[in-house]
This record gives C-alpha cells, structure tokens and sequence, in this order.
C-alpha cells in the first residue's frame, strides 16, 4: 500500500539542485491561485524585474520558460536558429555538446569549436572559426560549464560576436547569482538559466533574456518554430503581455493611466514554484548581488585551502575556477563511488561525480546559493577527510579544517 512519501534530510553539495532556502520552501507552500488571476499576473511582473536585476538588464523580454534550464536552452535555440542556418558552438565539456544537438535537430550547421575539458573556451579559437564562417548567424557557448567547474571569459565572447555580426547566445545556468554575469552590459543577445543552482528555488524553471535584435530576428522567422509550447510569438503575449490605455479603461480603472497590461493565455504557468522563484530572488535582491557573488568566492576559497590540505587537487587553473561549482580531483586508488556512497548514508551529504570525460577522476562539489555557506564548507572537508582515512588513504582532516578557518579569519 503506497504511502506518502517524505524524503531524507540531505545536505545538498553536488552540481544541482542546490539546498533550497526555509523562505523558498514556505513560499511554495502557499495557497495557489489561477494563473490569470489579477494578483499572480501582478506576481509575474515582479518575477520579470527581479529577473531584470539578477541578468542586470534592462531587456523587455526577459522572462521565466515553465521548465528546467534545458528548456531555456532549447526555448532559445529554436526560436532563433531556422534549418540552413550556421551556428559557431564552443565546447569544453559535457552542455556545448547539448547545444550542438539542439542545433543538428532543428537542421541547423553546427561549426564546432573544441576546447580542453577543465579549460575556458579560447576567444582566439572562436574568432577564427568567425572569420572562416563569416555567414554564421550566432556564437554559442557555456559561461560555467557545469560538468568542469571552468569559466570562460563571456564579456569578451560576447564582444567578438557582436564584432562578426553574430548573435551571441550564453549558458548562464550554473553562473547566475554566482559570479559577475552583465547581460546588458556585455551585449548578450540570448541568455538562459536554471532555478536550481545559484539561485537556490526548486528544479523546473528556467530565467531567460533576450535583446531587442534577438526578438527581431524571432519576429522575422521564415517558418514558424518547430516547437509550439515554447514558440516565443506566442510565449511573449502571455509574459511579455500587450495594454493600452484604452486596454486600462475596459478592465476598470478610471480614466486609464493606470493600464492593465493584457496577458494572453498561453499554458498553465507553474504557480506555486513561480511564488518560490520569487522568493528566491527577493532574497539576492536583499543580499546584494555583487554581496552575493563576494559570498560564493569567499566560501570558494576557504574550500580550496581546505582541499589541498587534504592533499587533493582542484585541476581547474586558479584564474577561471568557478567558485559555486568545484571540480576536486582525487587519486585513482579512491572507489569514488564508496566514497559518496558513504558521504550520503552517514552524512546525509550530497556530491556529485565526474561526468563525460572526467567521469571518475573528479568529484563535482557545489557551493550553490543558499548552500554556499561556512559551516557547509567546513563540514564537507570534515565529512571528506574521515571518509577518506576510514576508507584507508591519508588524509589530514584537523589541518584541512585549519587551512578553511585561516581564510575566513584573513577575511572577517
């Protein structure tokens, strides 16, 4: 006989979803309403300037795909790539190669660009493959590839392919409220992201923005997209909404100034987790963003004192490691999945493993939002150095936890 489930406390440290804020949790709890009720409407424009502040943009369509980050990576692709067209990809680990595969189903070229798993994408490499395809139509690339923990330099990619007179389209799903992301500021044409990582709500929805060119390059298809939930000439009259003040008069305001925008129904909108994103992004709005990313580097760097005490190495080069997203390489002797087998059952501590080429080699281990705390990180290096040692390999766990305190008592 089924029962209702209730699931095990975890500590949630590994690549996503990311521990989920008491504030979060509460506000998904609340009572749901339609979602063409005048007071959720009112919740969505709020959930689009939050938004706005988060991509620091100004950008009208900048909204929320009711579905997790790999459909605000296809909601983008499909909606500005048509069959024929030629798109430049940059892949260094495991989510330029989805892009790749978004591109091939929709029947667009792929013109890849390959660089090193744990390195950042190399603009050089990118602007030749520019000027050998000068009638490429976008450059696409992963801000913070997920499965490597490297960043790569999107300010300067993004000013390549405004340069070639491409459109530039960035994987922002693990690098949003984590390290410094200027949508406007850099010209970023095409932006998407996830819930679940530095923001800290639950899985399922994806923040996305587009610039004035890329919705003029959606309004100008030649055939329409290949996908009818998440075509945006249909998406942008449900979240981007139409009004008048002619519109204001007719839904009851007195003379109109105070216009209602008109919202034409498109699907179901997820509700009760559109109330948790809120919350999610009250709370970096409370914090400060460039707070917030201080916050992830600061925890970044009493980890990585911690994890070399314990005479394990971060492979990522120093200068474009990601902070929220740590890739700890571990020698071959360790049974890595003993080890987090371990880590789970007694410290009911979640990391996740390699993945693609850095299949068990590395451990991926989040620092992510609400969880990118101290007593995370020193409880991660305790729980890692007596699982190593109990499991037969040196590991010195006091000097770990000594390395950790030394950094956040030089930055107190």
């Amino acid at each position: 006989m089924p029962v209702p489930f209730h699931p095990p406390e975890r500590i949630l440290l590994g690549p996503g979803p990311s521990e989920v804020s008491p504030r979060v949790l509460e506000a998904l709890s609340r009572p749901t309403v339609g979602h063409l009720d005048p007071a959720f409407l009112g919740l969505m424009d709020e959930v689009q300037a939050l938004l706005r502040y988060a991509f620091k943009t100004a950008t009208p369509l900048t909204f929320c795909v009711s579905a997790p980050g790999s459909a605000g990576m296809e909601t983008v692709f499909v909606n500005l790539l048509e069959p024929g067209d030629k798109v430049i990809i940059c892949r260094n680990g495991v989510f330029g190669g989805r892009m790749q595969e978004n591109a091939r189903r929709i029947g667009a070229e792929a013109v890849m660009v390959e660089d090193d798993w744990g390195g950042p994408v190399s603009p050089e490499k990118a602007e030749a493959a520019m000027k050998k395809h000068p009638d490429a139509k976008a450059l696409a690339f992963v801000h913070a590839e997920t499965s490597t923990g490297a960043r790569s330099d999107a300010e300067a990619l993004c000013a390549l392919a405004a340069r070639h007179g491409c459109l530039s389209i960035v994987d922002a799903v693990t690098s949003l409220g984590g390290i410094p992301l200027e949508v406007d500021g850099w010209g970023m044409d095409a932006v998407y992201s996830g819930s679940q990582k530095c923001l800290s709500c639950v899985p399922g929805l994806s923040p996305v923005s587009f610039s004035a060119r890329a919705v003029e390059v959606i309004r100008s298809r030649r055939k329409p997209v290949q996908s009818w939930f998440l075509d945006l000439n249909l998406v942008m009259d449900y979240w981007g909404g139409k009004g008048s003040a002619k519109d204001g008069a007719k839904d009851g305001t007195k003379d109109g100034t105070k216009a209602k925008r008109r919202r034409a129904y498109h699907h179901t909108a997820p509700v009760n987790s559109l109330y948790a994103l809120h919350e999610s992004l009250l709370i970096l709005q409370e914090e400060g963003l460039e707070n917030a990313w201080a916050r992830h580097a600061r925890n970044h760097r009493a980890f990585a004192a911690g994890i070399e005490a314990l005479d394990l190495h971060l492979p990522v080069e120093e200068s474009f490691r990601l902070p929220q997203l740590n890739a700890v390489g571990f020698p071959a002797a360790v049974d890595d999945a003993a080890l987090r087998d371990t880590l789970l059952q007694d410290y009911g501590l979640e990391i996740g493993s390699g993945l693609g080429a850095l299949a068990g080699k590395v451990w991926r281990i989040g620092l992510m939002g609400h969880g990118s705390r101290r007593p995370n990180v020193l409880l991660c290096l305790s729980a890692l150095g007596n699982t190593l040692h109990r499991l037969g390999h040196q590991a010195d766990t006091t000097a770990a936890l000594t390395a950790a305190e030394s950094v956040y008592a030089s930055t107190d």
